[in-house]
């Protein structure tokens, strides 16, 4: 995992596995971030994720949730069709902007 900030966007770059043993780390390290450098936007990456289960979902909306709290949004890119899918589906498309 990477984060690097541009701007006002915070990115954060996911790779490998994201279930429920690997997300915990992942999500600290985006709060840990997200509170220290208070950026206008959140953006995840998912493009280096090669299985994701619905702890990416409880990822994304964790996310939300802070990313809310200290005034940024949260823009999500990089999910392959069907995971984009499952995470519409779960409803986050009403709270996240997709990315191309």
């Amino acid at each position: 995992m990477q984060i690097t900030r541009e701007q006002d966007a915070l990115t954060v770059f996911l790779t490998g596995e994201l279930d429920h043993h690997t997300a915990r780390a992942m999500r600290q390290a985006a709060d840990d971030a997200l509170r220290s450098q208070k950026p206008d936007v959140l953006r995840l990456d998912f493009s280096g994720v090669t299985f994701m289960d619905s702890s990416g979902v409880g990822l994304i909306m964790g996310r939300y949730k802070l990313a809310s709290s200290l005034g940024a949004a949260l823009t999500v890119r990089g999910l392959t069709k069907r995971d984009e899918r499952i995470v519409k589906m779960s409803g986050l498309a009403k709270l996240v902007r997709f990315e191309d």
